[in-house]
C-alpha cells in the first residue's frame, strides 16, 4: 500500500538516495533540507511516516520529535544522524522516535525500518518519554558499527524491565553498559547495586544477595541487608553470574519466577522490586553443557542478550578512547598528552588483549612516565613489547599442561559435577565442538575474519569452514584493520 514519507535532510545526496530507495517501494516522497517545512506538512496532517536528520540549518531534528508527538501521537519518526553516539540515541528514543539510524546506514536496513514502521499497528508506535534534559556526558566511548548496535540496544531497553545479560571478554566495559541501562532507565529514581559474584564466598553468597535475620547463623549479630533490598526500586547488576554456585543459582531462580524472597533465617517473604542485569565473561552455553549452569536460570536472564566486542573488533574507535582517557588523566593532574599518527595507527593494529581497561592504563601510564607532550611510535613500541602476549601454545599451557592433559582433566571435572549419575547422551560430539569453537574463533582472529586464510591455516575446505561456522554459531567480523 502506497504512503507518503516525508524526509528533512540538509544534505542533497542523502536526500537523492533516499527518493529513489523509497520510491521504488511505490511510496509518495516529499523531500526538504530544513525543519521548518517539515514542520509545516506535519501540522497540516500530510505524511504517514516521517524521516529526518538531527542536525538541520534551523532546528535540531531531534527537538521536532516531542512537538510531533504532541499533535500527531501516531506518526511514526525514524531519525538519522551522523553524529553516532549513545547520547544521539537515547535521546531519540526518549522523545519518541520509531527507530535510530546512525549514518552511513545500509538502504537494506533503511528499507526494512521503513517498512516495519509503516506497518507496525498504532499500539506499537514509540511513545513520546518525559522531555527531561539528559545530561550529555557519554558513558561508552566509540562511534563504529559495533558500538552503534550496543547504543541502539540501550536505546531500545532503558523503557523496559527486561533481565538483560551482557556477554564479553574482560574489560570491555561491561558494568558501563549496565549502568547505562540503569541511568538513562525509567528506575533512574533507585539505587544501582553492583555484586560481583566471583569475589563472595560461596557460603555468604545467599546472605549478600537477600540478606539475613539476627541469630541467622554464628555472627549474625544484627539484620543484615541484602543487595536485593538495597536496590529496590533500581537495578541489581549481578557482574560474573557464570562464577554463581549452583546452589545460589537455584536460589536465584526462584526468586526470578516467584517475584520475591525470604532472607536467610527468615520467614516473612519480601517482594522483588528491582531490574536484574547480570554479566560475564564465560561461555554460559558451555557451562550448561558441562552442568555447572542452569539452563532455566540462563534463559530467565538471557531475555535480552547483548554482546560487548572486544576491542580488536573496534579498532576504530581506538583515537576516540585514547583522547577520552588522555582527557581524564588530566582530571587526576596528569599532563595532557598526544599521539602522533604513527603511534595511533600502530596501537590500531595492536591485539589488546586486556580490551579497553589495558588501553586505559597504557594512557595513564604514558601520561605519568614521559615527558614528551607527544608520545612516537617508538615509545609505544616499548610498551607494547612489555606486555603479556596472549597466545595458543598446542603442547603446553602456562603450568606446563598439555592440551590432552587438560582435556581430560576438564572431562573428570564434568563426570564429578554430575555427582555420581550419567550425563545426557552425545558426550563425543560435544566435547568436539567444544574444541572446535574456540580453535575455529583464535584462527579467525588471527586472519581477522578472512575465512580463505583461515581455511588455509586450519586444513580445513573453505565450504567446510564455513559449515562449521554455521553449525557452531561463531561471529565473523569481516574487515577488521
Amino acid at each position: 500500500m502506497s504512503a507518503t514519507i516525508l524526509v528533512a535532510d540538509d544534505d542533497r545526496a542523502i536526500r537523492m538516495v533516499l527518493n529513489q530507495a523509497l520510491a521504488r517501494l511505490g511510496h509518495d516522497v516529499r523531500m526538504t533540507g530544513n525543519a521548518a517545512t517539515l514542520w509545516r506538512w506535519v501540522a497540516d496532517g500530510d505524511g504517514d511516516l516521517v524521516i529526518t536528520d538531527v542536525v538541520m540549518p534551523d532546528e535540531n531534528g531531534l527537538d521536532l520529535i516531542p512537538r510531533i508527538k504532541r499533535i500527531r501521537p501516531d506518526l511514526r519518526v525514524i531519525v538519522m544522524s551522523a553524529q553516532s553516539t549513545l547520547m544521539t540515541a537515547v535521546k531519540a528514543t526518549e522523545r519518541g522516535a520509531f527507530e535510530y539510524l546512525p549514518k552511513p546506514f545500509d538502504l537494506r536496513e533503511l528499507v526494512s525500518v521503513v517498512e516495519r514502521a509503516l506497518s507496525a499497528p498504532p499500539a506499537a508506535a514509540a511513545q513520546s518519554a518525559p522531555e527531561d534534559e539528559l545530561e550529555d556526558q557519554l558513558p561508552l566511548i566509540g562511534r563504529s558499527p559495533a558500538m552503534q548496535e550496543i547504543y541502539r540496544a540501550i536505546a531500545r531497553l532503558m523503557g523496559t524491565d527486561l533481565s538483560v545479560m551482557i556477554t564479553g571478554e574482560s574489560g570491555t566495559g561491561k558494568e558501563l553498559v549496565a549502568r547505562a541501562l540503569h541511568d538513562f532507565g525509567k528506575r533512574r529514581s533507585g539505587n544501582f547495586v553492583a555484586i560481583n559474584m566471583a569475589a563472595i564466598p560461596r557460603e555468604l553468597i545467599e546472605s549478600e544477595l537477600f540478606g539475613h535475620e539476627k541469630g541467622a547463623f554464628t555472627g549474625a549479630t544484627a539484620r543484615g541487608i541484602g543487595r536485593f533490598e538495597q536496590a529496590k526500586g533500581g537495578t541489581l547488576f549481578l557482574d560474573e553470574i557464570g562464577d554463581m554456585p549452583p546452589e545460589a543459582q537455584t536460589r536465584l531462580l526462584r526468586v526470578l519466577q516467584e517475584g520475591e524472597y525470604t532472607a536467610v533465617g527468615g520467614r516473612v517473604p519480601i517482594r522483588a522490586d528491582v531490574r536484574i542485569i547480570a554479566a560475564t565473561h564465560r561461555d554460559l552455553p558451555q557451562l550448561i553443557r558441562q552442568g555447572l549452569f542452569r539452563e532455566d536460570l540462563f534463559y530467565r536472564l538471557n531475555v535480552a542478550p547483548i554482546r560487548l566486542p572486544p576491542l580488536r573488533e573496534r579498532s576504530s574507535d581506538v583515537p576516540a578512547l585514547v583522547r577520552h582517557f588522555a582527557s581524564l588523566a588530566t582530571r587526576e593532574g596528569l599532563p595532557l598528552k598526544g599521539l602522533d599518527e604513527p603511534a595511533m595507527e600502530r596501537l590500531k593494529r595492536y591485539r589488546w588483549p586486556g580490551n579497553v581497561r589495558e588501553l586505559e592504563n597504557l594512557v595513564r601510564r604514558l601520561a605519568a612516565l614521559y615527558s614528551q607532550e607527544v608520545i612516537g611510535v617508538d615509545l609505544i613500541e616499548a610498551e607494547l613489547a612489555e606486555a603479556p602476549v596472549a597466545s595458543i601454545v598446542p603442547a603446553e599451557t602456562v603450568n606446563g599442561e598439555g592440551l590432552s592433559a587438560a582435556v581430560e582433566r576438564h572431562i573428570v571435572d564434568y563426570f564429578a559435577a554430575h555427582k555420581g549419575a550419567m550425563p545426557a547422551a552425545g558426550l563425543y560430539d560435544r566435547v568436539l565442538r567444544e574444541i572446535e569453537r574456540p580453535l575455529i574463533l583464535a584462527t579467525l582472529g588471527a586472519t581477522r575474519g578472512n575465512q580463505i586464510k583461515a581455511a588455509h591455516l586450519l586444513g580445513l575446505n573453505r565450504n567446510t569452514l564455513r559449515k562449521k561456522i554455521r553449525e557452531l554459531d561463531i561471529p565473523v567480523v569481516r574487515g577488521l584493520k
